[in-house]
Parts: C-alpha cells; sequence; structure tokens
C-alpha cells in the first residue's frame, strides 16, 4: 500500500498542537529520559515505541474509564486507547524532530496508529499495547502491526497520512465522559 500525505509539507508533521503537545513539558521531559539512554534518532524512535506500548495500558485492556485524547495527559496519566496512544507516541517522537503521522485502519471500529518517517518512507508502527494474540513491534523493515485488515470482513488500511488527528476520531474522544461511552461512539469509518 502506498501511504499519502495529507499535506505535502513535511513540517505539518513535526508540529506541536492541542492534540500532539510536544512543548509540554510532561512530553518534553519523558522525552529528554528516553533521549538520553540511546546513541540516535533510531534507537530513540525504538525506545519511544516501546515506552508506550508497554508502560502505558491499553484502556480497555486494563479496565480503565478515563478517556485520554492529548498527548501530555496520556504519558502524566498512564492510560489511553489506540488513538491517545498513537498522539502520545506522535508527541514524543515529534520532540525529537522525528516526522510522524497519524494513521488509521477500519477494523469493527477505527483503529489508530502512526508512521514515521525514515530513510525517505513512511513506516506504520502499532503501539496499541500487545496482549494475547497481538504482538506488535517497532519496524523500518515490514510492518509488524497488532493487526492485518481482512477484506472479505470489510477491514482496510487507510493510506492517509495526518498530520493531525482525524475530526472524527478526536470528536469522540472529546465529547465521551468516559470509556464506556467511548466505546458506543467510536468512529466505524472515516
Amino acid at each position: 500500500m502506498e501511504l499519502i500525505q495529507n499535506t505535502p509539507d513535511l513540517s505539518a508533521y513535526l508540529a506541536a498542537d492541542e492534540v500532539v503537545d510536544h512543548d509540554h513539558p510532561v512530553v518534553r521531559e519523558t522525552a529528554a529520559r528516553l533521549a538520553a539512554e540511546v546513541q540516535d534518532s533510531y534507537a530513540y524512535a525504538r525506545a519511544a515505541f516501546e515506552f508506550v506500548r508497554d508502560t502505558i495500558p491499553h484502556s480497555q485492556d486494563a479496565g480503565d474509564p478515563r478517556v485520554t485524547w492529548r498527548a501530555s495527559d496520556v504519558l502524566a496519566l498512564r492510560t489511553g486507547i489506540c488513538y491517545a496512544k498513537a498522539h502520545a507516541l506522535a508527541a514524543l517522537l515529534r520532540a525529537e524532530d522525528i516526522p510522524t503521522a497519524l494513521c488509521y485502519q477500519k477494523l469493527d471500529v477505527v483503529h489508530g496508529l502512526v508512521a514515521v518517517r525514515f530513510n525517505g518512507a513512511w513506516h506504520r508502527q502499532d503501539p496499541r499495547g500487545n496482549k494475547p494474540g497481538v504482538d506488535a513491534r517497532f519496524s523500518l523493515d515490514g510492518e509488524r502491526l497488532a493487526w492485518t485488515p481482512d477484506p472479505e470482513s470489510n477491514e482496510v488500511d487507510y493510506p492517509v497520512l495526518y498530520a493531525e488527528p482525524h475530526p472524527a476520531v478526536l470528536r469522540a474522544l472529546k465529547t465521551a465522559p468516559d470509556r464506556a461511552h467511548l466505546w458506543k461512539t467510536l468512529p466505524t469509518a472515516l
């Protein structure tokens, strides 16, 4: 699948905003701590991915009713669904000048991931969090995502790389008072 930037301006994939708030002290402190332990940007990207995947539980898996959507809140509260975890990873990567996009798959509902740009190409990563049956890994050599869409079940990989969260995703997150409500309002297509 050819990944398509929704804006040709690569600097948009480094920008901070209300959601991917990599200028926030919590994001900056976390990024600095992770960067101090690695040799280069590739190792940093892997460390940031593993940090989000492994130390921030997916709120559904953990039974956490809180809904987070801003990267700094995901890092501070240590909870989030796939979209929120993708926002946190994007913020950590952008904080270290690694172009990062938000991207999506349509499974039963829309699933959120990121794509990082290395060596002139985009590489999708899924920081959702592993569990039995899910083994997502950081890779620039072939995708190691949590799920592969099944076209026979009308599941698809969306090729668009967004510099900001998709409006339908952000609306669902921002309007949900808790995860139970969010589960009823997750987008089923983009």
